[in-house]
């Protein structure tokens, strides 16, 4: 019964992971988001994206635009690989 029980508990475990996974590749987020989240000022990010040095938003109306939260992690993870390599 304990290897059944530890194999049911490690199922969890892993169903829980992949939810997260899914939900971070998913999740969709706001301008005030993703500035919280870079520090950055919203009207730096919408100059940068305007510039191509930003991560484009998704239109959902004409006066709704969000981002994928794991579009903005990986600008993130790039810039500081780019700055490492700098260095």
């Amino acid at each position: 019964m304990d290897a059944i029980s530890t194999n049911i508990s490690d199922t969890k475990e892993l169903l829980n992971s992949f939810k997260h996974d899914l939900v971070q590749r998913c999740q969709l987020i706001r301008i005030e988001e993703v500035s919280a989240i870079t520090t950055l000022a919203k009207s730096s990010i919408n100059l940068w994206v305007a510039q191509g040095k930003f991560v484009a938003p998704i239109s959902l109306s004409p006066t709704v635009k969000v981002w994928k939260l794991q579009d903005v992690v990986n600008w993130i993870e790039a810039k500081l690989e780019n700055n490492g390599a700098q260095q």
